[in-house]
């Protein structure tokens, strides 16, 4: 490991970023950037580092409650798994999809474009049914 990845190491955990997260931007395994981390002590120094925080105290962004911490352990966003919901729900486009996939359709040729499933051949049901079994949907 090279001196300039361990600094981006350092500041990349003081931004709140994950092991996962970092190793991909690095090239490097998860389990040597845990390493790097708990040998030069930086783990719980990071963890105190979100955006969020105002005076040592999460503030919720749905509904601005206070979040309850528990040490040692990984920071909490939301003061509940409802207003986790109701924030994700209200903002998707700030969601990080990383599973979109384009196809070309196998009944009716048209491109199209999936979320999360890498092996569809088909835009819709109607195609299935008409090339599966030779008739449309509505025949």
């Amino acid at each position: 490991m090279t001196d300039r990845q361990e600094e981006r190491i350092k500041k990349m955990k003081a931004g709140g970023y994950g092991y996962v997260r970092i190793a991909q931007e690095l090239g490097l395994s998860e389990n040597t950037v845990k390493s790097f981390c708990r040998r030069k002590g930086i783990n719980k120094a990071a963890d105190t580092a979100v955006p969020f925080v105002e005076g040592g105290k999460g503030i919720c962004p749905c509904c601005g409650a206070e979040v309850k911490q528990n040490p040692g352990r990984k920071v909490k966003r939301f003061c509940s798994d409802k207003c986790r919901n109701a924030w994700w729900n209200s903002h998707p486009e700030q969601v990080e999809r990383k599973a979109h996939y384009e196809f070309v359709c196998a009944y009716c040729k048209k491109p199209f474009t999936a979320y999360g499933n890498v092996g569809r051949k088909y835009c819709c049901h109607a195609c299935y049914v008409a090339d599966r079994f030779g008739g449309g949907a509505d025949e």
